[in-house]
């Protein structure tokens, strides 16, 4: 066989492999977390906005909700403003939050569509703000007294960090409808008319549960979810993870990543995935091979 012939073997392969998956997808809904690496690699962004456009091609609906947080940083620092975190959280003055408006909804947001729209795509893109697709409420967390003899906790307030109150799909809708592609940054406003920042896993997660997704995929630096050999997991259904949870191989930054997964599922969305970002169109391989390239979560106790 010549190394032509062969080529477009493994071209048909893929194809004839992925065919099923186009077929059991189409007119459905994806919802894509996106960060990571995935994010800054030149290489992997131009592979991520290539696959969401053919994905619309092939007549699925992705809906993108990115982050921003080492962008957001890098500004901060350019301006001469520290960082503080409280379990990982960004706390969000006045000042903090006018630069995560700044980066999120432009530079970071617009990058994105400008990216989709240079492969093909028809992008568009909106914060939690627009059309009130994201209502807010501050977020608050109680830490413990560091005084064992003093059983108080104390009330830490972030700033503009938030929570998601309530979404409304009104505008993620008529884009779908016209064709478009969503690209979310996650801000969401409050009742009292104040801009907060939002995890935009759970984001992801909440918008994913209201539209009642096929899919929720979260990208992440890691290969997926890891056993205690460091075996990748798949396949887990919602009683298999909260054992993991209870026999801590869930741990540390992918807890709210599993619990977001996790929650969405248990609300309606077929399946949720983590997924490695790291790995060229890993966003493809995960929606049409066998094998996928991450954790695989579904809905259901066994």
């Amino acid at each position: 066989m010549s190394l032509n012939t062969q080529k477009s073997s493994q071209i048909a392969q893929v194809l004839t492999e992925a065919l099923p998956y186009i077929q059991r997808f189409s007119g459905k809904t994806l919802v894509i977390k996106y960060g990571g690496n995935a994010m800054v690699d030149e290489d992997l962004k131009n592979n991520f906005a290539r696959d969401v456009v053919l994905l619309k091609a092939v007549g699925i609906n992705p809906i993108i909700i990115h982050g921003g947080g080492p962008q957001i940083g890098e500004l901060l620092n350019r301006i001469g403003k520290e960082s503080t975190f409280v379990e990982g959280m960004r706390v969000t003055d006045n000042e903090t939050m006018d630069v995560v408006e700044m980066v999120l909804g432009g530079q970071v947001n617009k990058s994105i569509v400008n990216l989709i729209n240079t492969h093909g795509g028809r992008a568009v893109g909106l914060t939690g703000k627009d059309g009130s697709l994201i209502c807010a409420e501050k977020l608050q967390i109680a830490q413990n007294s560091v005084d064992p003899a003093n059983n108080t906790s104390e009330i830490i307030d972030l700033g503009h960090v938030g929570k998601v109150k309530s979404i409304d799909t009104s505008v993620i809708d008529m884009l779908i409808r016209s064709d478009f592609i969503p690209v979310i940054a996650p801000i969401g406003v409050g009742v009292d008319g104040q801009s907060y920042n939002i995890n935009a896993d759970l984001v992801a997660g909440k918008i994913a549960e209201v539209l009642q997704a096929e899919k929720l995929i979260l990208l992440t630096n890691t290969a997926g979810l890891l056993d205690g050999e460091g075996e990748l997991l798949t396949g887990l259904n919602a009683n298999q993870v909260n054992d993991l949870i209870e026999e801590g191989v869930i741990h540390g930054g992918m807890l709210p990543k599993i619990g977001c997964a996790l929650d969405a599922v248990q609300a309606g969305v077929t399946t949720a995935h983590i997924i490695d970002g790291r790995v060229q169109h890993a966003v493809l391989l995960e929606m049409f091979t066998d094998e996928g390239v991450g954790t695989l979560i579904r809905g259901g106790w066994q």
